[in-house]
């Protein structure tokens, strides 16, 4: 096998792909012409498809020889964001946006895809391409609960994400904790509404809610341990509807990530101190949960092999060890269930206006990154596999 030589002639259609997803951008959930147009893909290479969930699309690849079976991951949906990048192939879609990076994920599982079917004979073992829906939205569970790691059940999983934090020509990884778990949480403060020029005779929710807040930024500073980083953030407060009328009611919602497994006991002790404040402020309150995603744990002899495959790939010294990052990954589902490793590709260059963050509407990946996150895969396949 010339990976080299395969990869860069794979390569115009595999830039091909990633603009045409790029161009029809959609929601999760929603991913109707991207999961067709994805199942044709695995189909027209002669693998075993099916659908998981009306969008979720999972081809498997049987080797000519026994071994063990690999799934690869990619996630498939788009963004509510007004794209503003000025691209020949920008979004068609109004107010949607391939803004997190997901077409250059797609088209490069599918050409890692065609160059594997293109070797199935020598193959000792079975691929699973998983493409996912809605990770947007914590989809993976989803998945997971429709039977997406049954029939074959993989002994290891792998998932790959380019990434604007890291600078172009790099990869970032570590062993262990490397994306925050997330849970969404949903705070009503109930207090009793009434006149303006009479605040004694209301229970103002607002002035709770500020105490709430106070009481956050207590936890961060005082309670947690600096080594198990955690941030609790508030990102939409409401409430009231006039500048003379004390409210009812006041709305609360953020989200909590811990890098760490101890994010049960972080939970608790926000709900103990919302009980508290609201207790003092004679405030009731309704409190909902909702998990966004676990912590992703990359398994340390899986990150090993990754770590060898950058090098071969990318050269020596180009992998970055200090991408342990509080944004949260739904790929962490999948490594509830069976062994595996999530690294960044790397693809920030200033030049190329190749830097932007991650859900703006600028944000943009070049192209020169894609075959050699297709060889990235390649090389982790034929590792692990051992051909």
């Amino acid at each position: 096998m010339d990976l080299k030589r395969e990869i860069a002639e794979l390569t115009p259609n595999l830039i091909a792909l990633r603009r045409d997803f790029h161009a029809h951008p959609e929601i999760g959930t929603q991913e109707f012409r991207t999961a067709q147009k994805i199942e044709d893909e695995l189909k027209s290479l002669g693998m075993d498809v099916r659908r998981c969930l009306p969008t979720g699309v999972i081809g498997v690849l049987k080797g000519g020889k026994p071994g063990k079976t690999l799934c690869l991951r990619s996630d498939i949906d788009a963004l509510p964001v007004q794209e503003e990048t000025g691209l020949p192939f920008a979004s068609e879609n109004p107010g949607v946006m391939h803004a997190c990076g997901h077409d250059n994920h797609m088209a490069c599982l599918l050409t890692t895809a065609r160059l594997m079917a293109n070797h199935r004979d020598e193959i000792p073992g079975t691929l699973v391409f998983l493409f996912q829906t809605n990770e947007e939205d914590a989809g993976a569970q989803d998945m997971i609960d429709a039977g997406a790691l049954d029939d074959p059940r993989p002994d290891a999983i792998m998932g790959m994400h380019v990434w604007s934090y890291t600078k172009e020509g790099w990869i970032g990884i570590v062993p262990g904790a490397l994306m925050a778990s997330s849970w969404y949480f949903k705070l009503t403060i109930h207090g009793k509404g009434g006149h303006g020029g009479s605040p004694h005779s209301c229970i103002n929710p607002i002035d709770c809610a500020m105490h709430v807040l106070q009481a956050f930024q207590t936890f961060h500073t005082l309670e947690m341990d600096a080594k198990k980083p955690t941030t609790v953030t508030v990102g939409k407060l409401q409430a009231g509807e006039f500048n003379i009328v004390v409210p009812d009611d006041c709305l609360m919602e953020g989200s909590i990530r811990c890098l760490h497994n101890d994010d049960a006991a972080v939970r608790e002790r926000i709900r103990e101190m919302i009980d508290g404040v609201c207790k003092t402020y004679r405030c009731t309150y309704d409190l909902e949960y909702k998990c966004g995603n676990s912590l992703l744990d990359n398994d340390p002899e899986l990150t090993k092999m990754v770590i060898e495959a950058s090098e071969e790939v990318l050269g020596p010294d180009r992998v970055d060890d200090s991408v342990a990052t509080m944004i949260g990954e739904d790929f962490a589902e999948f490594l509830k269930v069976v062994p595996g490793v999530f690294f960044f590709m790397g693809i920030a260059d200033h030049d190329k206006g190749t830097d932007y963050e991650h859900h703006n509407c600028r944000f943009n990946a070049p192209e020169t990154v894609l075959p050699k996150a297709v060889e990235m895969q390649c090389t982790l396949i034929r590792k692990y596999l051992g051909f």
